[in-house]
């Protein structure tokens, strides 16, 4: 049997293959017509979220999950979380309403074994464990550990709302792929203040409002970064993905083999182990964790997990309406290019105003100015959108409870609490 990608079964991979294939598969262009969202949650005992759920009890539960009928795609990550991935939907509402009646069957199903979906960005009780045992996993462990423990943090305990929108004209303008890219980077840090939820690890407060995107910002060298800001977005991609170092090779027999410091760059030259195919640079992608992910479209990585049964539906209004609603894309990108100067030449998340974002939340004066600025600008796009009472209802309480007093969900959490956040 042939390794995963090995050149007996397709071609080897050329650099200019490679850069060709990623300028054309990473940004898809064209007017914002779809929109999706990845949520993934912690899995915990319903009374008792501070203890650790036997690996057996959640082996059966998930078992039961896999035979729904669901929309999205449901998937399971290392420590057990679970992921939620709406199908493109053509507005706002469709893919609220669809994720919505998904998440309804699952939570029914695992009520069954006395378990919730908990919303929070990280499991503040537990210490991470993985339940995966898998080849990619096994590799990606032995990868992050050379640089700490972060990695199996955020392997094991973390969990997100990802955002999908379209990458935008090709053209300039405030729905362009420039400018989208632009206004990624730094809404993306207002973004990490605002719905910062989690403040704690393994029963104790760790010092940051989002410890789970200090996490992302402690992985090694690379892999977690956005590219160099100043580039256009193919050019900075293409030489990010390059250039990053490959962190497995996949192999059909045995344990993955795990390079140190090798780029995919420098892989294709010396064609060694065994030359890469395409299907190693597709794979090498799904390795890359910046906040941004070009997929075609947009995945927005930066949002932490939501407490209660529709907070998730916040913030996936909120950045819709500021990307997809031509004079909010405007208002917003006015509102957060001064944040630039303080974000320096750091790529995100290692530069000042992202670290900010993630360890001080909304009480950042800079941060809490331009968040209050985004919402009221979403909050008069929303109609515009279609959404429903009820959601723009949602953001405005989001609003009044948090970001106008300049607060994040986790400043309202405490460890003496024993509560879901289902």
């Amino acid at each position: 049997m042939a390794a995963p990608g090995h050149a007996g079964s397709t071609p080897p991979l050329s650099e200019d293959d490679a850069e060709a294939l990623l300028r054309c598969i990473c940004f898809k262009t064209g007017p914002p017509r779809t929109v999706g969202v990845e949520l993934e949650w912690l899995v915990h005992d319903r009374y008792l979220p501070h203890l650790p759920v036997d690996e057996a009890r959640l082996d059966r539960a998930f078992a039961g999950l896999r035979g729904l009928a669901l929309g999205s795609a449901l998937t399971f990550e290392p420590g057990g979380q679970l992921e939620l991935s709406s199908r493109p939907a053509a507005s706002l509402m469709e893919c609220i309403d669809s994720t919505a009646a998904d998440l309804t069957t699952v939570r029914t199903a695992l009520a069954r074994s006395g378990l919730t979906l908990t919303g929070y960005g990280h499991d503040p009780w537990n210490p991470p464990r993985r339940l995966l045992r898998e080849p990619r996993y096994d590799a990606m462990e032995a990868c992050f550990d050379r640089t700490g423990p972060a990695g199996r943090s955020m392997m094991c305990s973390s969990a997100s709302v990802q955002v999908c929108l379209d990458a935008g004209h090709e053209e300039p303008g405030p729905l362009g792929l420039g400018r989208r890219w632009q206004l990624a980077h730094l809404l993306g840090a207002v973004l990490v203040a605002a719905f910062a939820n989690s403040p704690a690890g393994a029963g104790e407060p760790t010092g940051w409002r989002s410890t789970r995107q200090s996490l992302w910002a402690g992985l090694d060298p690379a892999r977690a970064l956005a590219p160099p800001t100043g580039a256009p977005p193919r050019d900075a991609w293409v030489a990010h993905v390059l250039d990053t170092p490959v962190m497995c090779i996949r192999a059909a027999d045995g344990p993955w083999p795990v390079p140190d410091g090798l780029t995919f760059r420098q892989w294709i030259r010396s064609g060694k182990p065994r030359p890469p195919t395409r299907a190693d640079l597709e794979y090498h992608m799904t390795t890359l964790f910046p906040p941004v992910r070009p997929r075609g479209h947009l995945e927005l990585r930066m949002i932490d997990a939501q407490p209660g049964e529709t907070g998730w539906m916040v913030p996936l209004a909120v950045t819709m309406a500021l990307f997809d609603d031509p004079e909010a894309a405007e208002t917003a990108y006015r509102t957060v290019k001064p944040l630039a100067e303080t974000a320096g030449t750091r790529p995100a998340p290692r530069n000042p105003l992202w670290e900010s974002a993630a360890r001080n939340g909304l009480t950042d004066p800079e941060l809490h100015g331009a968040a209050v600025s985004c919402f009221a600008v979403a909050l008069e796009a929303l109609p515009r959108l279609g959404a429903s009472q009820a959601v723009q209802d949602a953001v405005a309480a989001f609003h009044d409870r948090h970001v106008l007093p300049g607060r994040c969900p986790a400043d309202g959490f405490s460890l003496l609490s024993k509560e879901t956040s289902s």
